[in-house]
């Protein structure tokens, strides 16, 4: 069975209108998720929590979508 690793991440944006951080440094990792549906909601708590600063964003990344899963082994995992 195939996973659906989703991360959630945010911080303060440098400009609101890019998204470029201001400081990689202070990224909030808010977590790993099995599925979309739980990644979604924890980026949209994150969101409506921060939502009195423009600078604020979170994202969901797509992890599996990194990984070529019609091979054994991704290329990272060959580094090994």
């Amino acid at each position: 069975m195939t996973q659906r690793l989703h991360l959630v991440f945010g911080g303060e944006l440098a400009d609101p209108s890019k998204n470029v951080f201001k400081n990689v440094d202070d990224l909030h990792i808010v977590g790993i998720f099995p599925n979309y549906a739980s990644a979604y909601d924890a980026w949209k708590h994150e969101a409506q929590r921060t939502v009195d600063n423009a600078h604020m964003r979170y994202f969901i990344a797509h992890l599996h979508k990194l990984r070529d899963e019609e091979s054994a082994a991704s290329p990272t995992e060959e580094l090994g």
